[in-house]
């Protein structure tokens, strides 16, 4: 499974007004329901049930939140770039300003779990995630977001 298969260009988001964790997933919900005609109710009430397990907050400013969803057919993922950080109660207690929302359909397993760790990855390496910080541009976030991971351990 490759990004380009679960993050279509239009998926990505940026987040000029987002000054909390509620708001921001009620916002990557309401792009779902855009997008994939999910109720945008039902995927917020999924994101912060998850969040109540634990944050998803990575460290380094980069939070994944996720959830499993009725309705759909495979994993999707939106993608949101945030002008100002915002508290997402991470792990390094640092704020978040690169975030991608992954749904997976209920029982997807393996296709979440492989979804996590392809995103995972890609925000682990640090020239990936500097690019991402220095650009505004939705379809260069897109570029950067799909290229293949051998070019950019290669980069």
């Amino acid at each position: 499974m490759e990004l380009v298969d679960i993050l279509p260009e239009g998926s990505i988001i940026s987040c000029a007004k987002v000054s909390s964790k509620r708001q921001l997933l009620q916002k990557l919900a309401n792009k779902a329901q855009e997008d994939i005609g999910l109720d945008s109710a039902m995927v917020f009430d999924r994101l912060v049930e998850r969040e109540q397990l634990g944050s998803t907050g990575l460290g380094n400013g980069i939070a994944i939140p996720h959830g499993k969803i009725e309705n759909i057919s495979k994993v999707c993922a939106v993608f949101a770039r945030l002008e100002k950080p915002i508290d997402f109660d991470a792990i390094d207690d640092k704020p978040v300003d690169l975030v991608i929302m992954l749904l997976a359909p209920i029982g997807a397993g393996a296709d979440h779990l492989k979804a996590l760790s392809k995103v995972a990855r890609l925000f682990r390496t640090e020239h990936i995630v500097d690019q991402l910080r220095q650009t505004s541009d939705m379809s260069k976030l897109h570029e950067i977001l799909i290229g293949p991971l051998e070019k950019i351990n290669a980069a």
